[in-house]
């Protein structure tokens, strides 16, 4: 019989935790990945980063088995963006030159994208006011910088009206390096 060796993801769970909708502790979230026989489950802050081993046979089956948990306990159905540690490297990798450095003038957000939606597509489909958002398409992920003197002003608030929405879930960068450096078994971020 041949063995499954176990794969670690970290799971962005779209919409935990925001607005009072689908609230959910990250001690119960922890509890409910083990007892679907996830090990190795770690949380990191209240919006649905959780990093996990699976043996569950691949990444649509661990997804699944994922939304359906959720479903059960929130009612609601919660999908999410799965990434193994060498995506996530990708993702601080891949970042467009000087994104996430001028922290006094820019907030620096990732957008990641759950299948089928792709880096392209969605950049075709995100609103941004010139002169404030700067948008920079990824491999599974959108890197968007705004201009904080004029954040009000940003069109980043109104990605709830895209088409895309349902398709989406966003970080901001430094949770994005931590997370990376989680996967990594750092307690530094990797840049």
């Amino acid at each position: 019989m041949k063995t499954i060796q176990p794969v670690q993801y970290l799971a962005l769970l779209r919409g935990i935790n925001v607005g009072g909708n689908n609230v959910i502790k990250m001690a119960e979230l922890k509890t409910l990945f083990e007892s679907a026989g996830f090990t190795g489950v770690t949380t990191y802050i209240q919006s649905g980063n959780i990093i996990f081993f699976s043996n569950c046979g691949g990444r649509e089956q661990t997804a699944e088995i994922i939304e359906t948990l959720l479903q059960q306990r929130l009612g609601n159905k919660i999908i999410s963006a799965l990434l193994t540690p060498n995506e996530m490297q990708a993702v601080i990798d891949g970042k467009p030159a000087g994104f996430g450095e001028d922290t006094e003038t820019y907030k620096y957000d990732v957008i990641f994208l759950i299948d089928p939606l792709t880096g392209a597509d969605a950049v075709q489909k995100i609103k941004t006011r010139d002169g404030v958002d700067t948008v920079y398409a990824g491999d599974k992920v959108v890197y968007i910088s705004r201009l904080i003197s004029s954040i009000t002003k940003s069109y980043l608030s109104k990605i709830t009206e895209s088409p895309i929405y349902q398709n989406i879930t966003i970080r901001n960068w430094n949770t994005t390096q931590k997370l990376c450096a989680l996967l990594a078994g750092d307690n530094h971020p990797k840049r």
